[in-house]
């Protein structure tokens, strides 16, 4: 019974149901209170354990066809058997978009069966050597990006306030994720507490005095400024580079990329082992020719 009642549609049925007749509850209410024991539970058992006892077994009948029809497919337990892909989530806290990412992933991939590393890298740096500006740099589209990103945070339901200046220098964020983790990553906890140090509050994010403040709250395991820990960030930042990476958010799996915010339904499908991912659409995308190449 108590098995049955962690299902609302069942709860109340069971109830119902599984309730002995009046006289009978009477009955057992009164020897009960007069001769307790033995007999008792002897009498009670004789009067409708039969009837408890197959109501029971035909709820519990019900059960696994009720969870997978009543389950939307977004909430359904993953299924047993699945493999276990992981997840490389490179970001930078000065991107606004690499903290919306953050915050939807769990929702975006839910049912999922999948695991995630988060590796912060320096964004200035994957712009320098592609040769890009930054979304800020310039000024039309800065103005664009920060009214897109206010109204994307609105649509998913993330809170988001603008940092007192953007963008800021985010090395001593980064070098302070690099120093709460382990062999360039650091696990979501970290990654969240920086995010968030940025993108909520509407404070200075590059202020010493909360980095000092945020660094005493997250006790890392090495101090942030070591050459240890720089050289670690710029490792994890020149690897990305190196394997393609030019923005952030990125996710990668299996050695696939995912650039954006707006590539998390475009994850989904892949973890979900869409057969589209298979494709020439996918597979030779990069094959185009081109047809001009500007001259600067």
């Amino acid at each position: 019974y108590q098995n049955i009642c962690q299902f609302p549609r069942l709860a109340s049925l069971s109830a119902k149901w599984m309730k002995p007749p009046d006289g009978v509850v009477g009955a057992t209410a009164v020897l009960k209170k007069s001769r307790p024991g033995r007999k008792t539970a002897m009498l009670r058992n004789a009067l409708f354990g039969n009837f408890w006892r197959s109501a029971t077994a035909w709820l519990l009948s019900l059960r696994p066809r009720i969870t997978a029809v009543s389950m939307p497919p977004s909430k359904r337990p993953c299924i047993e058997g699945t493999q276990m892909k992981h997840i490389n989530f490179y970001f930078d806290p000065i991107s606004p978009y690499a903290y919306l990412a953050f915050e939807q992933l769990p929702k975006a991939l839910q049912g999922l069966s999948y695991s995630v590393t988060y590796r912060p890298v320096l964004f200035a740096a994957m712009l320098k050597h592609f040769g890009q500006l930054g979304p800020a740099e310039i000024m039309p589209k800065r103005t664009w990006t920060y009214r897109q990103i206010s109204w994307l945070a609105k649509e998913q339901g993330t809170d988001l306030v603008f940092p007192a200046a953007h963008p800021f220098n985010p090395l001593g964020l980064l070098r302070l994720g690099i120093a709460c983790g382990q062999a360039g990553a650091c696990n979501r906890y970290i990654a969240e507490t920086l995010l968030r140090h940025v993108w909520q509050g509407g404070q200075d994010a590059a202020d010493l005095q909360r980095l000092r403040a945020l660094t005493e709250q997250l006790q890392p395991q090495r101090m942030p400024d070591d050459a240890a820990v720089k050289a670690e960030l710029k490792a994890n930042t020149d690897a990305a580079i190196e394997a393609g990476v030019f923005g952030v958010p990125t996710m990668e799996v299996e050695g696939q990329y995912f650039w954006g915010l707006d590539a998390l339904p475009m994850l989904r499908a892949y973890l979900s082992g869409d057969a589209w991912f298979d494709s020439s659409a996918w597979t030779k995308a990069g094959d185009l020719p081109t047809g001009a190449t500007r001259i600067n």
